[in-house]
């Protein structure tokens, strides 16, 4: 007979490593460091990392870490963990029940922006997705001080994604996929603001009342259109994983 659990976790760790290999795809890896997790259902807080040491594009379902909540490793693995991986992504597992993946990134365009006082700026239809849902959290160093656990989880809130101020750039999600389509945007509206501050012209903003119309558009919180395209975000992860199966199939192992 086969294994529910046990399918369910290939299946999840099929996921996130597919995650993993689009990052280094698209060119938002910070060498080994950065990461992701992935929570496993169950009673036991168990959830998936990055081999400590591994290249993104390296990482494949089996060599995933499942660690608990404290750090430790549940299974024998040869890997550790990276410690400001644990830090961060067990707080946010363990605070929001909604946050079933995490993803932190360093990329160029995250971290230009992390350094500006006004944050994402609504310039572009791309960043309205995200328009009064990004929350902040203040440069405290590196992560490796649990006592730095209980302000990321208050400055994260219920908010979807947040910009690390001098540093980077985390999304959550229900899903591997939907926190990867997050950061694949969050970071594309990022690269988009710096490159239209360095024309040198004066930027325009939108009203906010049409930000916040397409906000809640964009994330499916309004009926006010004539049409909706509530499977774009499906039809997108549909898109990437024939991308890995032309460019990466190997993840899968």
């Amino acid at each position: 007979m086969t294994d529910p659990t046990a399918e369910e976790e290939l299946r999840l760790r099929r996921e996130l490593a597919a995650v993993y290999r689009l990052v280094a795809h698209f060119r938002m890896t910070d060498l080994i460091f950065t990461h992701i997790s992935l929570r496993l259902p169950g009673p036991d807080h168990h959830f998936l990392i990055n081999p400590y040491g591994l290249l993104f594009e390296e990482i494949t379902a089996s060599n995933l870490v499942k660690i608990d909540l404290d750090g430790n490793a549940v299974d024998p693995t040869p890997h550790r963990v990276n410690p400001a991986g644990f830090v961060i992504h067990s707080a946010i597992h363990k605070a929001r029940p909604d946050a079933q993946c995490v993803l932190h990134t360093h990329s160029r365009s995250g971290c230009a922006v992390a350094a500006q006082s006004d944050g994402l700026l609504p310039l572009n239809q791309i960043s309205m997705e995200f328009y009064n849902r990004v929350a902040y959290h203040d440069y405290e160093g590196v992560a490796l001080n649990l006592d730095e656990q209980k302000r990321l989880v208050h400055d994260l809130g219920t908010h979807p994604v947040m910009i690390l101020r001098n540093h980077g750039l985390l999304t959550v999600g229900s899903s591997a996929a939907q926190a990867f389509l997050r950061m694949y945007y969050l970071d594309k509206a990022c690269q988009i603001q710096v490159e239209a501050q360095a024309g040198g012209s004066a930027v325009v903003l939108p009203d906010p009342t049409v930000c916040d119309y397409t906000a809640r558009q964009l994330n499916g919180e309004t009926d006010e259109s004539d049409y909706q395209d509530d499977d774009a975000y499906d039809l997108a992860w549909a898109a990437l994983l024939r991308l890995l199966e032309r460019v990466a199939p190997d993840y899968r192992d």
